[in-house]
């Protein structure tokens, strides 16, 4: 028997890194999972992957259309959901000062919007007792350069999570946040030259206080705490982040 049988759990942005990471755990302790993700192909891999417990959807976390036939699918396939992972969410390396409008919309949408709108249609489907998980980020409380966008779409989430910790209340629904710090997820390599990436990841190993970037299956445990087991606990961000938005 497996811990999390009979759960129902929703993950937007959940094809790779550790939204993946996080319906893996959960599959295999026995809950069904829908994951969703905007990229074709790596979702049909990740559906492949986790089996038969998985629901795979394409679908768009910028997009209201998209968002509100997710909310649908959800309904029809679950009725009631235990927990909601709000995980999708782009970066984007660009200097304040040559930052364009094209990319601060695009990261404001996807990072900021979304979460809130797919929060607002899937609510109603939380059974009480039920978590929702926010990602947020180390950027959003440390100034690091060439991510302002990012970091402010991120501080933008922490903000959510105790606006909507404070709404929901009433139904008996948790809402907390992970942070993660330097997690290897590929992202920079997909966002950034080889040159650059490489560097970019031995900067942020020197200056992390252990010296290391995180698996994202500690992220993923972590996100699993919120959602479940931290049942007197809501409005609050976790870091896991090896100590660089603490030390």
């Amino acid at each position: 028997m497996g811990k999390y049988d009979g759960k129902n759990v929703v993950i937007i942005g959940g094809s790779s890194g550790f939204g993946f990471h996080t319906a893996e755990l959960l599959v295999a302790a026995g809950a069904r999972v829908l994951i969703t993700g905007r990229t074709e192909s790596t979702l049909e891999d990740a559906a492949k992957r986790l089996g038969d417990k998985a629901i795979a959807v394409r679908s768009d976390s910028s997009s209201m259309t998209d968002i509100d036939e997710l909310a649908d699918r959800v309904k029809t396939e679950f009725g009631t959901i235990d927990a909601l992972f709000l995980n999708a969410g782009i970066t984007g390396f660009s200097a304040f000062e040559e930052t364009p409008e094209q990319l601060y919309d695009e990261i404001l949408a996807v990072n900021t919007k979304g979460p809130y709108f797919t929060a607002q249609k899937l609510a109603p489907l939380l059974a009480p007792g039920g978590g929702v998980v926010l990602t947020t980020s180390v950027a959003n409380v440390r100034g690091l350069p060439m991510l302002s966008v990012y970091a402010a779409s991120k501080a933008a989430l922490r903000s959510l999570t105790r606006s909507l910790a404070q709404e929901l209340l009433p139904r008996g629904v948790r809402v907390n946040a992970v942070s993660p710090g330097p997690i290897e997820t590929g992202i920079l390599d997909k966002t950034l030259p080889k040159e650059a990436a490489d560097q970019t990841r031995e900067d942020m190993t020197t200056r992390n206080p252990m010296r290391r970037f995180g698996d994202p299956a500690e992220v993923a445990k972590a996100v699993l705490f919120l959602a479940f087991d931290a049942t007197y606990t809501t409005g609050a961000e976790l870091p896991v982040d090896g100590g660089a938005s603490q030390l």
